[in-house]
């Protein structure tokens, strides 16, 4: 079990990639990235949902070409979770800037799961229109070249971290490295790529020959995109968050906790508790009580002013957030009977643990 949780660096970061890239002269320059990177005319961004450094470092014979990249492991962002990581990397922004601050956050009084842009009333996306709830232009206001998978394109997600980007949507994963390469002889000089496998697999199917089999495939995804490089070009692999087996290890908030709760958001390894009026300090010290054996159990107040999610987090933006945080660092997931999915998840991820925060920023140049 980790003891100390893991504090994001958000200078060098997965959210500092992108303007990185776009505006070098604007920030820390490129010295903080992988030595291919630091001259490239042009840079394909690959984010492989999923893949954490542990678990990369651990599998190394699975993933033999990007075994030979250059980099090394950087932190993503607090909640470890992919709808708050990837709008980090898109905007350039930390999760108290951008305001999509967990998979599930409150937008007034309403529990918004924001990759499917619902809520327990269905689909949100004209009350709660994506443009305002995440106004931040993705990729600096540039309009971006963007491979990703064409059952996304029109999503609410999609417009609150990728609008302003011109998507190229891929059916197959076999097109993803033929798109890029098609838009690298064009000359577009910066190129976000995104594959979803490793993160389906291990939700679905945990570690083992499944999982094995994914980073495979992954590896020979990254063997294809190298072999598109133009000369001067280089590709840039990283992800959003890492993973651990949870399995069945499913816990419910303890009674004495859910007393003092009106209702939960977040996800299992990063719950939020809403209090009831009045409840705040009784509810931190209650879950502290019952669960700080298996989690890190934090106020709200905590986490802002301990900078967890950036040095801004403005009113309106904390307002997303719960009163009090059970961040699991035991591999358990809190159970929330409204955080639902299709089938049960073996690995999840969301928590301060280095095996969720710490990924991978690997690069190889032509």
């Amino acid at each position: 079990m980790n003891d100390e949780p893991i504090f994001p660096d958000y200078s060098a970061n997965v959210r500092a990639i992108v303007p990185t890239l776009l505006a070098p002269k604007r920030g820390l320059g490129r010295g903080w990235m992988p030595e291919p990177v630091r001259d490239a005319r042009q840079v394909v961004i690959l984010v492989l949902d999923g893949l954490g450094w542990e678990q990369f470092d651990d599998h190394r014979e699975h993933m033999p070409t990007l075994a030979t990249f250059e980099g090394g492991a950087i932190t993503t962002v607090v909640p470890s979770t992919t709808a708050t990581a990837l709008t980090s990397i898109t905007t350039g922004l930390t999760p108290g800037e951008h305001g999509l601050v967990g998979y599930r956050i409150d937008i007034g009084g309403e529990v918004l799961n924001v990759l499917r842009w619902a809520t327990s009333a269905g689909d949100a996306r004209r009350k709660h229109e994506p443009n305002r709830v995440q106004p931040f232009a993705p990729f600096m206001g540039e309009p971006v070249a963007v491979v990703t998978k064409a059952d996304f394109e029109h999503s609410g997600f999609t417009e609150a971290h990728l609008r302003g980007g011109r998507l190229f949507g891929w059916r197959a994963s076999s097109s993803l490295a033929v798109t890029v390469g098609e838009l690298l002889r064009a000359g577009e000089p910066l190129i976000y790529a995104y594959y979803d496998g490793i993160d389906k697999i291990a939700h679905e199917r945990g570690f083992g020959d499944y999982y094995n089999a994914e980073l495979g495939a992954a590896d020979d995804l990254v063997e294809q995109l190298s072999a598109q490089l133009t000369e001067g070009a280089a590709l840039l692999v990283t992800a959003d968050h890492g993973q651990v087996v949870v399995g069945t290890d499913l816990r419910a908030p303890a009674a004495e906790v859910l007393k003092l709760t009106r209702y939960l958001s977040g996800e299992g390894r990063f719950r939020w508790l809403h209090a009831r009026p009045g409840s705040a300090e009784e509810l931190l010290a209650v879950a502290l009580a019952q669960h700080g054996d298996v989690a890190w159990v934090m106020s709200r107040q905590e986490l802002i002013e301990g900078g967890w999610f950036g040095s801004v987090v403005s009113p309106p933006i904390a307002a997303r957030l719960g009163d009090v945080a059970l961040i699991a660092k035991a591999p358990i997931s809190f159970i929330d009977p409204a955080d639902s999915g299709p089938f049960p998840l073996i690995c999840r991820h969301g928590s301060l643990t280095s095996a969720e925060m710490l990924v991978p920023l690997l690069a190889r140049a032509r």
